[in-house]
């Protein structure tokens, strides 16, 4: 059993690899390249802190709940990616294959799961739930993040699906909360 276990875990991370060597070589084009890595450097959360304070000062009723939910969302996410880094210690795929490696460096040493993916799902949920009209904006932002983390060798597709479920899955549970 337990071998069985480990031969479906090993063929799982294999795979896991090749994926992620497969979306590097599609994005591999020199002005993909340069806009990956900025969306990625934004997703560092410059851009959502800029949002949460225009929303404040801006927005209304509707801004600072939607402020407040970001907030407490942000915090309660950011204490479970971490823990679960600290658990899983999964190396980045750059860190497993050097040809991996791109221009952006990592802001920790593990990779499961992808932080930048969890928080833009989960503000991205959070704020078109507040400000419908954002989506326009907000889901290509969120979706050019995700593939960015794979992109640039961060992460593997699995660190960011498991990251999608967990953004989703924190933004509903604060909502409770803020309500």
């Amino acid at each position: 059993m337990l071998l069985s276990i480990r031969r479906i875990s090993e063929r799982f991370r294999a795979s896991d690899l090749r994926l992620t060597r497969r979306v590097q070589r599609l994005s591999d084009g020199g002005p993909t390249l340069v806009y990956l890595s900025a969306v990625s450097r934004l997703g560092d959360g410059i851009a959502w802190y800029v949002l949460m304070l225009a929303l404040l000062l801006f927005g209304g009723d509707s801004g600072q709940r939607a402020t407040l939910h970001m907030a407490i969302l942000g915090l309660l996410s950011l204490v479970v990616y971490k823990g679960l880094k600290q658990i899983s210690r999964r190396p980045r795929p750059l860190a497993v294959e050097q040809a991996l490696a791109r221009r952006v460096a990592p802001l920790d040493e593990f990779s499961f799961p992808s932080g930048h993916t969890l928080h833009a799902v989960g503000f991205t949920l959070v704020l078109t739930d507040y400000f419908p009209e954002f989506g326009l904006l907000l889901w290509p932002f969120c979706a050019s993040i995700a593939v960015s983390r794979v992109a640039l060798g961060l992460h593997y597709p699995s660190d960011v699906l498991a990251a999608i479920g967990l953004g989703w899955a924190l933004s509903e549970a604060t909502g409770k909360l803020v309500l």
